[in-house]
């Protein structure tokens, strides 16, 4: 289990960005960043800086997974034909926890991991508790019945602040199944991603 180390709205004040398109982020109030000296004026970031941040918001968005999972998913992505960053967001998008929260099934990404890890979803009528299961195109992924009626996800359901992709085929508010695998555009990203640049950041 990956474990959050910090404060996720940290991480939209350190970015600058409402990462997650959620009403309750502290950058809705103050863009500058965490900490006594967030105030300061930033200085323009290198090459270097602007790569390691696009990798830093990719990552985090996708609940602060471990830098080892993910360099995982870079070496993975490389591997396959076509464009590599497209590739990442792909392997990114089929990871369970991913799943789960584009279904609405649970209000956040980090909700959906303790959701998983937790046993309340089955993936083809088995329980499966870990948040970085791979899904396939055609599995279905359902919340079991005696936890469709927890808060969290009627409180998840009754979001207006996203809408499911049209690669998630939601048969009921309690299944969903992938339908294909999402090319970048497809992904409804809050804020603008650049896979490109954390294909550069690891391949210096």
């Amino acid at each position: 289990m990956t474990k959050r180390m910090e404060s996720k709205y940290k991480l939209d004040r350190r970015m600058g960005q409402n990462i997650w398109g959620r009403p309750k982020s502290p950058v809705n109030k103050r863009e500058y960043g965490p900490g006594q000296h967030g105030q300061r004026r930033k200085s323009k970031l290198s090459d270097y800086g602007v790569q390691l941040k696009a990798k830093q918001k990719l990552r985090g968005y996708y609940g602060n997974i471990s830098e080892k999972q993910f360099r995982g998913i870079y070496d993975e992505a490389i591997r396959m034909k076509g464009d590599s960053g497209a590739n990442m967001i792909g392997l990114l998008e089929r990871r369970l926890d991913a799943v789960v929260y584009r279904a609405k099934f649970v209000p956040t990404v980090f909700a959906a991991r303790q959701f998983i890890n937790h046993g309340h979803v089955t993936v083809n009528g088995k329980k499966v508790n870990i948040s970085s299961f791979r899904v396939k195109v055609g599995d279905v992924v359902e919340v079991k019945e005696k936890s469709q009626t927890m808060n969290l996800v009627i409180e998840a359901q009754a979001l207006t602040e996203r809408d499911i992709p049209d690669y998630i085929d939601t048969g009921s508010k309690f299944t969903a199944k992938m339908t294909r695998v999402p090319v970048f555009s497809d992904v409804p990203y809050p804020v603008q991603m650049e896979p490109h640049l954390v294909v550069e950041y690891y391949s210096r």
